[in-house]
């Protein structure tokens, strides 16, 4: 399974250079701009996967080469494997237009990395290098695809033509609620971890500057709720920080 994991998070951005070049047909920036919603992220925020395909690179030579590797991470490889697997996956799918599988795929990416995470989290005796090089790049990647995921969902219901299109602020706003409890839950189970955080409020900052410029009906008001949900989940994570932790008991005492 060290092999898996290495080879499948070279591969990945492998995969989104081909991507990028056209290989596999339209690039995802122009895929997306074909079925505008109230979910899409500024631009710029999309270079974040430079970030997390260097640090998943360096969690694949990091766990390849730890020969005190915890219980933990043994756990976490199989999870790791398969979201590295399925990212790479999702790019030439996206491209083929194949937006119903594209979904699933997605979806299958953030279950896969969020377990591996919180396996890695949850540690009780991690080893050594473990925060570093293996809990915080999957937490990045969990955190960025926590809100890719309900993006590509709201492509795809344009792209299929589930809702009206020129009333999108409803169920726009069904999805975008629907991500603040994904969020918050993936959070806590990740202890607030601020590698998960920082990838969701960058991404949170993007959708708000992609639609406090937009010109779809309900741009604005997608744009405040962004903001709402990254004071909720900033809120939560200092909380999280700041609670007192239990302490556990100890026979005699």
């Amino acid at each position: 399974m060290r092999l898996a994991v290495i080879l499948f998070a070279l591969l990945m951005p492998v995969i989104a250079w081909l991507s990028n070049t056209g290989t596999f047909g339209p690039d995802n920036g122009t895929i997306s701009d074909r079925y505008p919603t109230l979910l899409v992220a500024a631009g710029y925020a999309f270079s974040i996967w430079g970030l997390i395909f260097a640090w998943d690179v360096a969690f694949g030579v990091w766990q390849w080469r730890a020969d005190a590797a915890s219980r933990a991470v043994e756990r976490a490889r199989p999870w790791a494997a398969a979201g590295f697997a399925l990212t790479a996956l999702w790019m030439p799918v996206f491209s083929q237009q194949w937006f119903g599988l594209a979904l699933l795929v997605i979806w299958g990416a953030l279950a896969c990395i969020a377990s591996a995470a919180i396996t890695l989290a949850r540690d009780p005796s991690p080893a050594k290098g473990q925060g570093a090089w293996a809990t915080a790049p999957l937490a990045l990647h969990a955190g960025w695809l926590s809100l890719a995921a309900f993006l590509n969902t709201a492509q795809v219901l344009v792209a299929y033509e589930v809702f009206d299109g020129a009333s999108m602020l409803g169920w726009s706003l069904a999805l975008l609620a629907a991500a603040t409890v994904l969020l918050l839950l993936v959070n806590h189970r990740l202890g607030g971890h601020l590698a998960y955080v920082a990838a969701a409020l960058w991404g949170l900052a993007a959708v708000y500057v992609k639609q406090s410029r937009g010109e779809l009906p309900g741009a604005d008001t997608a744009a405040w709720v962004a903001v709402a949900m990254a004071v909720l989940l900033l809120a939560q994570t200092a909380w999280l920080h700041l609670r007192p932790r239990r302490r556990l008991a100890t026979p005699g005492l």
